[in-house]
């Protein structure tokens, strides 16, 4: 979406939710683009699905860890803490 000044003006409520969605949101001076609205990211924060895309566009599939099933099992995990006793 691309717009003048005056018109983003009258419209920054609308501009503001579009860019909040991910669409890219210009805003023109004079016929030239001036800046660009984007959605704000809490400090730190890692954008998963942009993460994703670029791993795909690697080649890159999964994690690359294949862990053991075991440790899928709650029982397993009350052991390794320590807040099962041991079998046998």
């Amino acid at each position: 979406m691309e717009l003048a000044v005056r018109e983003a003006r009258a419209r920054l409520s609308e501009l503001i939710a579009a860019a909040q969605k991910g669409e890219r949101v210009v805003i023109t001076k004079r016929g030239v683009p001036a800046v660009e609205l984007v959605r704000c990211r809490p400090r730190g924060a890692i954008d998963f699905e942009k993460l994703a895309e670029t791993l795909r566009g690697l080649g890159i599939e999964g994690d690359g860890e294949r862990w053991p099933e075991e440790f899928d099992d709650p029982a397993f995990s009350r052991r390794v803490l320590g807040l099962d006793p041991e079998d046998g």
